[in-house]
């Protein structure tokens, strides 16, 4: 038995490794602006009012054919609030209002339209758009009850793969002037048989390995979605400061007209 759950547990390692060459899940912003209008590396240097003053649109996208679930009505918006809180300090710009999502649409290479007149109805003419998306898949697997790994039991292993897409919008001149992700996974291991309380179910965080326990069995899915939404929360955050860092940096050494 031990032999076999080692053997499964290889093949599957390898499948999932394969599938990491691959986006997982796709990138679905594509379908809301077109990247053809994008300024190009470095263009948020080229805005001279700072902090720019721009409203969040955060767009809970379940249109891809292999999508999740949404979030919970209460779990999107403390994202929400988080990225309300966080994205001015990652980079300069002020978020003066949230955006209602409800009218955005996705479309077949983008739509400018909507976010142009959205800009014109809020009088601004910035808008950050983040779109959230994630894919899950389930399979049988065999759960582990001690630490010796000598007692097995059938169980299910769910890992959910969660994207949030970041694009900073100059809806009047209809261009992106900064594009970056964050990506989030966490798995959910779920006993077949019940009465094992006091083990299962647990969500893993990937890849460290770290443990989080899931206050009831019936919402444990929907807590590693979460979890995997605040993983990907936590890179895109690190990235936008990276990208921003990077460009304050190129700017500090590239040298001044008439020196």
């Amino acid at each position: 038995m031990r032999q076999w759950f080692k053997h499964i547990s290889l093949v599957l390692s390898a499948l999932f490794v394969a599938s990491c060459a691959y986006d997982i899940p796709p990138a679905r912003i594509g379908d809301y602006v077109s990247f053809t209008r994008g300024a190009g590396d470095g263009a948020l240097a080229g805005i001279g009012q700072r902090p720019l003053q721009v409203g969040l649109i955060v767009v809970s996208d379940t249109a891809a054919p292999d999508a999740a679930p949404n979030l919970p009505e209460e779990a999107l918006v403390r994202l929400v609030a988080s990225l309300q809180r966080d994205i001015g300090q990652a980079i300069p710009v002020t978020i003066q209002e949230l955006i209602p999502a409800g009218q955005i649409k996705p479309k077949s290479q983008g739509d400018w339209a909507q976010f142009a007149e959205l800009g014109r109805q809020r009088g601004l003419d910035y808008l950050v758009l983040v779109v959230a998306s994630s894919t899950e898949q389930e399979y049988p697997v065999m759960l582990f009850l001690t630490r010796d790994n000598k007692h097995l039991v059938p169980g299910f292993r769910r890992d959910n793969w969660a994207l949030l897409e970041f694009a900073l919008l100059d809806v009047t001149h209809q261009e992106i002037r900064m594009q970056v992700e964050g990506r989030g996974w966490a798995t959910l291991d779920s006993p077949t048989a019940p009465g094992l309380d006091q083990w299962y179910p647990v969500i893993y965080l990937r890849p460290q390995d770290r443990r989080i326990w899931p206050p009831t069995y019936a919402g444990a899915p929907i807590t590693l979605r979460v979890v995997s939404f605040d993983q990907a929360a936590q890179q895109l955050l690190l990235k936008l400061k990276t990208s921003w860092l990077g460009l304050l940096e190129s700017e500090a050494k590239t040298p001044k007209a008439g020196s």
